[in-house]
């Protein structure tokens, strides 16, 4: 089984002693995606994801030795002259699955499990690549993108928000309800009763497939999962919950990624009743002017009650971030104000002068603009 050391590429540091992270690779090709699981999820909870970007579902760990490598195409969204093939890292973050628990909440940070998935990069050799989060997933994807901007080709965060307070639920008797339900939850067959309530719309798990309604077929996939991943641990639940809990991304981080000018799609389930997509929709507002949002019917998993949806904004996140759209081309939230102006010729700069040995960095400096609306003063940095 593939496992990455974090401490052969961490220089100590709280949280990595003794820390293996398992993960998985899926599809061949020289576009690399890393893929970012949520609170209490395992690395196959991206299955949609993972079968509409690389074409595949199998593991290359477990592809038969006697197989030929070829090179896969997305079953749609690109055509295959536009795209060479791509391969997905989805992995378990610590506390959950097969990766290693630490019992300590303060070796369970978003910074800190941020620093594991760059050890994984290390690991895998990957020098930049696309990252996509879910839900904690998403904030774990923000720290990195802010800590390593240059290593991140674009940005997806499905079903985000912006951590503490933002990550309780809409309190209603509904919501209520299932909180209880799931902090009650002690087997596998009480887990995936809650988790389904959790991450879809009632109108989603009351279609029928054939002669079972969806949530019959799910409510036996879950017990199937749950089980064979087991219930996770005290230590591992609670140290993630801690790292949510904790998360907050400041002004400066926030900057570093708007100046980065890799493309971002925050994608949402409008019905989502964990992370409310209020909170979805001020994250993408801070994140221009290279930010789009993209909101879709659907609950929690939108990814999984939506995929043809979702894989398709994927991919055209990644095709933008190939054809270095400019903010105007893909940003579709209010496009007003000189700052904003400001910002694209920044990054528009930046990408021309990306190719020699320094890209040139502006200061833009707070003064009121002219009522010629001209742009505010900027001094050039080598």
């Amino acid at each position: 089984m593939p496992f990455c050391d974090v401490s052969k590429y961490q220089d100590g540091g709280e949280g990595n002693n003794g820390i293996k992270i398992f993960y998985r690779n899926y599809g061949h090709g020289p576009t690399k995606v890393l893929l970012i699981i949520g609170l209490a999820g395992t690395h196959d909870g991206w299955g949609p994801q993972i079968k509409g970007l690389t074409g595949v579902d199998t593991p290359n760990d477990a592809e038969s030795k006697t197989s030929s490598s070829k090179l896969n195409y997305p079953e749609e969204g690109f055509d295959g002259d536009d795209n060479a093939g791509i391969e997905v890292c989805a992995f378990d973050n610590r506390g959950m699955g097969r990766t290693s628990i630490p019992t300590k909440k303060s070796e369970y940070t978003t910074t800190i499990m941020a620093k594991d998935v760059i050890a994984l990069m290390d690991h895998l050799g990957w020098k930049k690549a696309h990252v996509f989060g879910h839900s904690m997933g998403s904030m774990i994807a923000c720290k990195l993108a802010a800590m390593v901007p240059d290593r991140v080709l674009s940005l997806a965060l499905l079903n985000a928000t912006g951590g503490g307070f933002q990550c309780l639920p809409k309190l209603d008797r509904q919501t209520l309800s299932i909180a209880i339900r799931f902090l009650r939850a002690k087997t596998p067959e009480q887990r995936a009763a809650v988790d389904l309530d959790t991450h879809y719309t009632k109108e989603y798990l009351d279609e029928y497939v054939g002669t079972k309604t969806r949530r019959i077929i799910l409510y036996q996939d879950y017990v199937k999962g749950i089980t064979s991943s087991g219930m996770q641990s005290n230590y591992g639940f609670e140290g993630q919950v801690n790292a949510c809990w904790m998360h907050k991304m400041t002004p400066k981080e926030l900057e570093v990624i708007r100046s980065a000018g890799f493309p971002i799609s925050v994608i949402h389930g409008r019905e989502d009743i964990i992370a409310q997509i209020y909170h979805a929709r001020k994250l993408a507002e801070k994140l221009q002017p290279m930010a789009r949002i993209v909101d879709l019917h659907g609950g929690h998993l939108v990814s999984h009650e939506r995929p043809e949806e979702v894989n398709k904004a994927l991919l055209e996140l990644i095709k933008a971030s190939e054809l270095k759209l400019s903010p105007s081309d893909w940003s579709n939230l209010p496009k007003t104000g000189i700052r904003w102006q400001a910002k694209e010729l920044q990054i528009s700069l930046c990408r021309r002068n990306s190719e020699g040995r320094n890209c040139i960095s502006f200061i833009f400096k707070k003064l009121k603009a002219s009522s010629s609306g001209t742009l505010p003063l900027m001094r050039g940095q080598d």
